[in-house]
């Protein structure tokens, strides 16, 4: 299955997402902080859905009540539904 999914409220402005048999393959995430988005998309590549969801959902990012991993969790819920 594949997602497209545009962030909100961060500064990361695409999130292309592969998901087989509920274990994510591919992750690419456009705009934002480069190094840290690639690094994020990486270490997610082998990991369940629900076991990426439960790590990243909820951080913050400074003051803002979001940021690219947790936009990436919404994402990958987003896969679950369907």
């Amino acid at each position: 299955m594949h997602i497209t999914y545009r962030p909100k409220g961060v500064c990361s402005q695409l999130m292309d997402i592969d998901v087989e048999n509920g274990v994510i393959e591919k992750v690419v995430i456009a705009g934002g902080c480069s190094g840290n988005l690639q690094g994020i998309s990486r270490l997610v590549v082998g990991m369940t859905v629900e076991d990426a969801v439960s790590r990243l959902e909820g951080i913050r990012c400074g003051f803002k009540p979001t940021s690219c991993p947790d936009q990436l969790a919404k994402a990958l819920k987003k896969c679950m539904e369907n």
